[in-house]
């Protein structure tokens, strides 16, 4: 028995080894678990207390007030007139005497022709006028010799008619040559073309030397009429009663507004609106005049425009603010006495100047505080904690500060 001892030896210490190891890497599993385990405990306990740990928000009471409804629509500004200045008469253009971009004056002179060819036609006119009246001066004087001839006998009545008609002819040609005069003298004040309205002049079409004729399409330069000024927008025709029976009553208020509806650059009145529906888009066109005293509006700009179609009186309101959208439709929260939250169900209408309107059987009642900001982690019966304006104001000098620091 004496040779097997050794290798029986040997075989129990492999297993005591490997019972060893098997020991050691079940403990290992098992205080692995119980960490997970309490790390998840832990986790959990923090998320509860996290739950009911309050939310800061902002709230705003429920009100009831008149509210404007405003119907919002794009529109193009249009001048009150539009002229293509053009010349009368051909000729070389010889001064120009405006600046672009200037406003000028009804009657101004813009611009000269060469009148040389214009002063010889004016000057042949008045020649010919000349000449005519002495031959006219003539015949009456012959006409007064007749006349006293035949009261004594020594002409007949025919040689008196003959003078009396050579007498009318002269007249009849004399008118003429007035006609004439007045014309040439027409032709040459057309070398000083003037302004036919008051408005904004644009950039010149044709500089000084060029031949210019009454046929040029293009013309000297255009003036727009922008005092007033009027603004062409569409609104849906689902709005064309209530617009035509507001409108006959009074002139509807509109207002201008710039393209980032950050400023307000007109205020004016419905001044027609078209009649027929635009067929292709379901709209119709309506035209409101401004009195564009500052000049803020400019030819064919896009503008936003709001109509006043209505104040309804005593509406109930929320804070546009507080309005919340989900699967079921739109909610707020709304703050209890307990300081916990409530999900209402509202029915939103129109909005105006940050409130909008709630149609009529909503469950909210005047002075209910609905949330605000801060609403995005919020769930139905969470508590809240209401931070005042002056907190919240600290809050985000505090948010600002850490945001710097960080930065540096």
């Amino acid at each position: 028995m004496l040779p097997f001892s050794k290798p029986h030896s040997k075989f129990r210490r492999v297993l005591t080894l490997a019972l060893v190891v098997v020991f050691v890497l079940t403990a290992a599993a098992g205080l692995a678990l119980w960490m997970d385990r309490k790390k998840a405990t832990a986790a959990q306990t923090e998320g509860h207390k996290r739950a009911e740990r309050p939310q800061p928000v902002q709230v705003m009471t429920v009100r009831q007030a008149d509210m404007a409804v405003w119907l919002d629509a794009m529109g193009t500004v249009t001048p009150q007139r539009v002229v293509t200045v053009r010349t009368r008469v051909d000729g070389v253009l010889h001064t120009v005497l405006f600046r672009e971009g200037e406003t000028v004056k009804q009657g101004q002179v813009l611009a000269e022709i060469d009148p040389q060819v214009w002063q010889i036609q004016l000057a042949q006119a008045q020649g010919q006028l000349a000449r005519d009246q002495a031959v006219l001066d003539n015949a009456q004087r012959d006409l007064l010799r007749q006349q006293t001839l035949l009261s004594r006998g020594m002409v007949t009545q025919q040689a008196l008619d003959t003078h009396a008609a050579q007498v009318a002819q002269h007249q009849g040609a004399l008118a003429v040559d007035r006609a004439q005069v007045e014309q040439a003298r027409l032709q040459l004040s057309y070398t000083r073309i003037k302004a036919p309205l008051t408005g904004q002049i644009g950039l010149r079409q044709v500089d000084v030397g060029n031949l210019i004729k009454t046929n040029d399409a293009q013309g000297i330069a255009v003036i727009t009429q922008m005092q007033p000024a009027s603004v062409v927008f569409a609104l849906p025709e689902r709005h064309l009663t209530t617009l035509r029976a507001r409108h006959a009553r009074q002139p509807l208020r509109v207002e201008a507004w710039d393209a980032g509806q950050h400023e307000r650059v007109g205020l004016g009145q419905v001044q027609a609106l078209d009649n027929q529906i635009d067929t292709a888009t379901g709209t119709l066109r309506l035209k409101a005049e401004f009195a564009n005293r500052e000049g803020r509006l400019f030819a064919n700009q896009f503008v936003n425009v709001r109509l006043l179609l209505e104040t309804r009186p005593q509406v109930m309101q929320v804070a546009t603010a507080a309005v919340q959208r989900g699967a079921k439709g739109a909610f707020v929260y709304r703050v209890g006495a307990d300081g916990r939250v409530a999900v209402v169900a509202i029915a939103p209408d129109w909005t105006d100047d940050g409130w909008t309107a709630l149609a009529q059987g909503d469950t909210l009642a005047v002075g209910d505080r609905v949330v605000i900001d801060g609403a995005d982690r919020l769930r139905e019966g969470a508590k809240v904690r209401v931070i005042e304006a002056k907190e919240q104001s600290e809050k985000a000098q505090d948010t600002k500060g850490q945001g710097e620091k960080a930065a540096r």
